[in-house]
C-alpha cells in the first residue's frame, strides 16, 4: 500500500517521517482526556504499511515493552515503508489493570464498532479507521489471561498462503490455525483485507522476558520477510515451524489444590499425568490426565482450581516430540544475557 502522505488522527506524515501522535479517545467521567499513543515512522523508499498493536486487552503487558523495544531497535532506522507502532489501544484498561473497558466489555469482540456505538464500540471504530485500514498487515500482541501462561505461539488463518508465510517467517515453532471470531480484530481485519497475526505468550500483567525476546525478534523476522528490512544472516540454532490444526482445554475434574507435573512446551503423551488436585488436607482427589499427544502451549498458574475449570491448553501435532525440542531451541536462542542486536 504505498501512501504518499498518510494521515492519522488529522496528522500527515510524509515518507521519511518519524512522529508520535496522540490519537483523541473519550475522555474519562472525571472530565480527564484520554489518547492512544501512536508512534509512526516511514522509510524514505516504498514498502508495505504494518501495523503492531498491544494491549487491546488492557491486562496484557508483554506487548507494551515489546513495541516499546521495536520504537527503539536499530533495525527499523533502515526501515522501508511504514511501521505504525501502537503499545496500548485500550488505555482504559491499562489504567484500571483490567482486560475490559470501563463499560465492562471486551475490545476484541467490539469490532468493527461504530462512532455512535457504546465506548467499546467507539474505540473499536477509531482504532479500525484511523490505523487498521490504512494497513497491509498487522501483528496483534497478546499474552494469556489473568493466571494462565501461553507459550509463545501464532494464531492466524493458516489457510491463506500469505498469512502462512508471515507466520513461518515470524520464527516460532508453534503456529496454530485459528477460527477468526466474531467481533475480533482480527476477523475484521482480514475482511478489510489485513493480513495479521495474533502473538500470545506470557501472562497478564507480567512481563516475560522470554516471550519479549521472541515477540521482538518475530516482528523483525516478519518486517525483513515483507522487505520492509534487510535480510540477515540468520544466528543460533533453526527453528522450524509447526502448525497445529486442533488444540483443547483440559479441565479440572475436582476442586482442590493443585500441583502442577507438566509446564508450558512439554511433550505430553496419552494418558500422561499432568497435575494432582488435593484437599485442604492433602488428601489426593484426583489427577489431570492427558487425552493425546501433544504439546502444553497454555496453563493455569494458580495452584487452585474448581471442577469443571481449564487447566491445561494441549496443540496436537503429527510430530509433538520434535515441536518440544524445537521450543527449547528457541528458549537457548534467546536466553536471558544474549546480546540483542536487533
Amino acid at each position: 500500500m504505498a501512501v504518499e502522505n498518510l494521515v492519522i488522527g488529522g496528522q500527515s506524515i510524509a515518507p521519511g517521517e518519524s512522529v508520535k501522535i496522540e490519537l483523541e479517545m473519550p475522555p474519562l467521567y472525571t472530565a480527564t482526556n484520554m489518547s492512544i499513543p501512536v508512534y509512526v515512522t516511514r522509510g524514505k523508499r516504498p514498502g508495505p504499511t504494518m501495523f503492531v498493536s498491544a494491549a487491546i486487552h488492557g491486562d496484557e503487558l508483554n506487548g507494551i515493552e515489546i513495541v516499546g523495544r521495536l520504537i527503539r531497535s536499530r533495525a527499523i532506522q533502515r526501515l522501508r515503508g511504514t511501521l505504525i507502532a501502537v503499545p496500548m489501544v485500550n488505555v482504559y484498561g491499562v489504567l484500571n489493570q483490567s482486560r475490559y473497558l470501563p463499560d465492562r466489555r471486551d475490545l476484541n469482540r467490539s469490532f468493527p464498532g461504530s462512532k455512535k456505538g457504546s465506548l467499546a464500540g467507539r474505540l473499536a471504530n477509531l482504532f479500525l479507521k484511523e490505523i487498521v485500514q490504512k494497513c497491509d498487515v498487522g501483528i496483534d500482541l497478546h499474552t494469556g489471561a489473568i493466571h494462565r501462561s501461553n507459550l509463545p505461539q501464532i494464531r492466524a488463518d493458516l489457510d491463506d498462503p500469505e498469512v502462512l508465510e508471515m507466520a513461518k517467517a515470524f520464527g516460532v515453532p508453534v503456529l496454530l490455525n485459528a477460527e477468526l471470531r466474531e467481533g475480533s480484530l482480527r476477523e475484521t481485519a482480514s475482511e478489510s483485507g489485513v493480513k495479521i497475526l495474533l502473538y500470545e505468550a506470557g501472562q497478564a500483567l507480567r512481563y516475560d522476558e522470554f516471550s519479549i525476546r521472541a515477540g521482538l525478534r518475530g516482528i523483525i523476522n516478519t518486517m525483513r520477510h515483507l522487505g520492509m528490512l534487510n535480510k540477515s544472516r540468520s544466528k543460533g540454532h533453526s527453528i522450524e515451524r509447526f502448525i497445529a490444526r486442533q488444540s483443547g482445554w483440559i479441565r479440572a475434574t475436582e476442586s482442590g489444590f493443585v500441583t502442577h507435573l507438566a509446564q508450558l512446551g512439554d511433550h505430553v503423551n496419552k494418558g500422561d499425568k499432568l497435575a494432582t488436585i488435593a484437599d485442604p488436607f492433602g488428601g489426593y482427589l484426583a489427577s489431570i490426565e492427558s487425552p493425546a499427544e501433544g504439546v502444553v502451549v497454555g496453563k493455569q498458574n494458580i495452584p487452585l482450581t474448581q471442577e469443571g475449570e481449564a487447566v491445561y491448553h494441549i496443540a496436537y501435532f503429527s510430530q509433538p516430540d520434535t515441536v518440544a525440542e524445537h521450543v527449547e531451541l528457541l528458549q537457548d536462542n534467546l536466553l536471558p544475557g544474549e546480546t540483542d542486536n536487533t
